[in-house]
């Protein structure tokens, strides 16, 4: 399985036979160069913020993969057809959603309906959430936000104890505090059997279960 992060929480996810983009939102619409691939499967968006869903991505990608399924919440679903975007408020095959709520941003934003995705039975990824209680062996963590904070990531991560972190949300750091703060977390996941991935926007890794 092949993974690359286009900033943000946008990841590439590439098997031999499927391809699948999780939540193109608009910090990722200068990194991610969709004329480089030659597939895509399934696109899945956790939720409407627009960090995770950039209509002009979708739009660029549906115009170059048209038979692409495009899974997502109900209120997704909505605005994606009013741009004349299908998209299916279930998963396709092979797919999982699970409970995974947003976490709640009020007075700042509404707090939107949201869906966490379990995909081939492999990776996990719950959008803007630390609430939640499962997880495949690879995990997508949030790590940074205006909802949650990285002390609480670490702790969720202990307690549902996957075998590989995948660090995402954290468009809010700067360079150096990115590069600092995954240093830490390797050496500390590593005491505790975890493989944390110190992902670098466009650069592919392969990660073997």
């Amino acid at each position: 399985m092949k993974i690359t992060k286009f900033v943000h929480s946008c990841l590439l996810v590439e098997t031999t036979d499927r391809v699948a983009l999780f939540d193109p939102g608009s910090m990722s619409e200068s990194a991610l160069n969709f004329e480089q691939l030659s597939r895509l499967d399934d696109v899945f968006i956790t939720h409407i913020h627009g960090d995770h869903v950039s209509l002009k991505l979708l739009k660029e990608l549906v115009a170059k993969f048209p038979n692409v399924r495009i899974s997502s919440t109900n209120e997704v679903v909505k605005m994606l057809e009013a741009e004349g975007i299908k998209a299916l408020p279930q998963p396709p095959e092979g797919v999982s959603f699970f409970n995974s709520p947003h976490e709640i941003v009020e007075p700042m934003f509404s707090t939107p309906e949201e869906v966490g995705i379990h995909y081939l039975g492999l990776i996990s990824h719950p959008g803007d959430s630390h609430s939640f209680a499962e997880t495949k062996p690879i995990l997508a963590l949030p790590v940074s936000g205006p909802w949650g904070s990285t002390v609480k990531a670490v702790n969720l991560a202990l307690e549902l104890k996957p075998q590989h972190i995948l660090p995402i949300h954290d468009w809010h750091w700067h360079d150096a505090a990115r590069e600092q703060t995954y240093n830490r977390l390797e050496s500390f996941f590593a005491g505790q059997g975890i493989t944390f991935h110190k992902l670098e926007t466009g650069q592919p890794i392969d990660v073997n279960i």
